[in-house]
């Protein structure tokens, strides 16, 4: 690490990081038409104000406790510890209300639009677990919820579909580009550009302009102060290795900032590699991306050499988005996380691996960590390993059907 490296470390754990223009160092921005420019400047005045109100902490704090269902526990995991021959404990986001970690900054986001007096919510989902628990948090907190879903991802994530609609969203479905979350997120920003004043955009993951990914990291950090403290209450130290699936990122961003001043926690993020390393057979954006601008914000972005994105191919509509959030551009650039592909069988093979040992069905997201982690701990003497589950399975249900009718199971 150099010393330049070593400064923006600092900054980073020392909060100095986005800087006042929403950079981590050379990643993040804001590069958005003029029109949104007063309704950005609206959302991160009224962040920064309750972010500082302990009485919007106080709120937060009683929805969290009695509706979102925290703290999450965290597990240790005795027959996979067995099976890896390793410690291995897992932090339970797939028990949060919703099941998954989306809840934490749809909630957020959700209490902070009804304090600027926002009218109605638009957001993009790409697993629909992040539309689920936007669709949750508008009915919790009484605004109208508009849910822009590709078509691809609106037949391969079915049953959260259903959900979001029992619960009061309207679901538009995406035809055109790919039909996934990058097209998703295409339609979500064109509705809110149309009336940036009386709508809220909740944006789902740590991506897009300031200050979306500073709020996402803010609500979603819970997790790893949660995970830290229950170590050390539960095992009495900290992980030789902290473990998460990675697409835009707002799962990991907020486990990762629980451990990124422990300089002895090794810090790893699962990339869909898909079924192959050529261009449009995976969603790797940080092993095969360059540095780029997508929906706001520069980060690494997976693009040719014209800079059109790349399209992108994953079992997992989650992580199946062809750029990364700005903080983790600048946490690889450091050095302090390490990012890996994880191929879509080496990933469904941890989630039954996970299933048949400790009951428990993760995501398919998650599930690219899992395998992860699994590779880490060969060849290490009994690892203490710390795998953040950000979700559970049941919304995979149609894909693992159709992969098992493949399989003849």
């Amino acid at each position: 690490m150099t010393a330049d490296t070593q400064g923006l470390l600092r900054a980073l754990i020392g909060g100095a990081l986005p800087n006042e223009h929403g950079f981590f160092g050379p990643f993040g921005g804001r590069f958005v038409p003029e029109t949104l420019v007063p309704a950005l400047d609206r959302f991160e005045a009224g962040a920064r104000d309750a972010l500082a109100d302990a009485a919007f902490h106080n709120e937060l704090r009683q929805h969290q406790e009695t509706w979102v269902g925290r703290p999450t526990p965290l597990m240790y995991a005795p027959r996979l510890s067995e099976a890896w021959k390793a410690q291995v404990w897992l932090k339970r986001e797939d028990l949060a209300h919703t099941g998954a970690h989306k809840i934490n900054n749809a909630l957020g986001q959700a209490l902070i639009a009804k304090r600027i007096g926002a009218e109605r919510i638009v957001a993009e989902t790409g697993a629909g677990q992040h539309g689920v628990a936007t669709a949750a948090a508008c009915a919790r907190v009484g605004l109208p919820c508009i849910v822009y879903m590709g078509a691809k991802d609106v037949e391969r994530q079915a049953p959260n579909v259903v959900r979001m609609r029992r619960m009061g969203a309207e679901v538009r479905p995406v035809t055109t580009g790919d039909a996934t979350l990058r097209s998703a997120v295409d339609e979500a920003i064109r509705h809110w550009v149309g009336d940036p004043q009386g709508t809220h955009y909740i944006l789902g993951s740590a991506v897009g302009p300031h200050p979306f990914p500073w709020v996402v990291r803010e609500f979603q950090k819970v997790i790893g102060i949660e995970s830290r403290r229950q170590m050390l209450e539960q095992v009495h130290g900290l992980p030789d290795l902290a473990v998460a699936c990675v697409g835009g990122g707002s799962n990991a961003i907020g486990f990762y900032h629980g451990f990124l001043g422990d300089s002895s926690v090794e810090m790893h993020g699962a990339e869909a590699g898909g079924v192959g390393a050529a261009v449009g057979q995976h969603a790797a954006t940080m092993s095969g991306g360059t540095p780029g601008v997508l929906h706001g914000s520069r980060s690494m972005l997976l693009q040719d050499e014209d800079g059109q994105v790349s399209d992108t191919q994953s079992v997992s509509a989650g992580l199946d988005y062809p750029a990364i959030g700005p903080e983790h551009a600048l946490l690889a650039h450091v050095g302090r996380v390490r990012y890996h592909a994880v191929r879509d069988g080496e990933a469904i093979a941890a989630l039954d691996e996970l299933s048949r040992l400790e009951g428990i069905l993760p995501a398919v997201e998650p599930a690219h960590a899992l395998a992860l982690a699994k590779r880490l701990c060969e060849g290490r003497d009994h690892p203490t390993v710390l795998v953040n589950v950000c979700g559970r399975g049941d919304k995979d249900m149609p894909i693992l059907t159709r992969l098992a009718e493949q399989e003849g199971r």
